[in-house]
């Protein structure tokens, strides 16, 4: 395998690639034998036609079958021999193929270097929940103005399914904890996202900063449409969106490619779950002051 990369700018690059020989060749012998088993050839029974014939009339479709199966595994171990940490699928263009060559080109997105910081032990400020029994109380008044209601007694909490009046506030009291430590916990997590992403100096790759623009685009338009804002309004108003939306994507992307670096660094998968996974690391690792409320 021949491959050469060009620098196209700061992230991009352009790889082209040649492979000859055998590798070819038995593709090409590999895509006839698998057309001849099925190909309705007239005078002849399936399987059964001659190689020549199969090959004068079954030319594209073993070009397409070659072209399917070699270009995937070509591309895949042009970057892994050239060491590319690839956003996304590339671009493939220039594709020429014979009967003994195939050679083409890949226009591929990299993944940035990340500087990171040192990420353990990041001073956390936690102020553990508690709940008052005036709290308790003002939800227990939101439900008795919700169910129009004047004495909430063990009956009301019957009727919720409690077997008495203090079985409910209980459950209040859990809701109302939960409640103040998943905040808790988001205001953990934004300040450990601020602290590694703070003055880090990071070029991001455009195609992760268009599509989170679009994702976040389209939920602003679906959002604005619920609201009852005519289409017209909002189709008026895309430019002036994209425009207030691009710095929110492009801290997003930043966060993200962070996190990704983190993940990398320590052998989290890349997946969906990736940036919950950074984010339990990360707040294991903190330097926790924790302070009763």
């Amino acid at each position: 395998m021949k491959t050469e990369v060009k620098k196209i700018d700061h992230h991009k690059r352009e790889i082209s690639i040649e492979v000859s020989g055998d590798v070819v060749k038995n593709k090409f012998d590999d895509a006839f034998t698998k057309i001849a088993k099925e190909a309705k050839v007239p005078g002849f029974r399936p399987g059964n036609a001659p190689r020549d014939i199969i090959e004068k009339n079954f030319s594209q479709s073993a070009h397409e079958l070659v072209l399917k199966e070699l270009l995937p595994d070509l591309y895949n171990q042009a970057i892994e021999k050239e060491g590319l940490d690839v956003i996304e699928l590339p671009d493939i263009y220039d594709v020429k193929l014979d009967k003994t060559t195939i050679s083409f080109k890949a226009k591929v997105e990299l993944w940035p270097e990340v500087a990171l910081k040192d990420y353990r032990g990041i001073k956390i400020n936690y102020q553990k929940p508690g709940v008052s029994e005036e709290e308790v109380k003002r939800s227990l008044d939101t439900l008795k103005e919700a169910r129009k209601i004047e004495n909430i007694d063990d009956n009301f909490a019957k009727g919720l399914g409690y077997p008495n009046l203090g079985e409910l506030k209980n459950a209040l009291k859990s809701q109302i904890y939960l409640q103040k430590e998943n905040a808790q916990r988001q205001k953990s997590e934004q300040a450990i996202i601020e602290e590694i992403t703070a003055g880090l100096e990071l070029k991001l790759p455009k195609s992760l900063v268009d599509r989170q623009l679009e994702d976040l685009l389209r939920q602003t338009k679906l959002d604005l449409a619920l609201k009852g804002v005519p289409k017209e309004t909002i189709d008026a108003q895309e430019k002036e969106l994209v425009k207030e939306l691009l710095p929110r994507s492009e801290k997003q992307v930043k966060i993200y490619l962070v996190l990704a670096a983190i993940a990398k660094k320590e052998n989290i998968p890349m997946d969906d779950h990736m940036p919950h996974h950074v984010m339990e690391l990360l707040l294991k690792e903190a330097n926790w002051n924790v302070q009763e409320e």
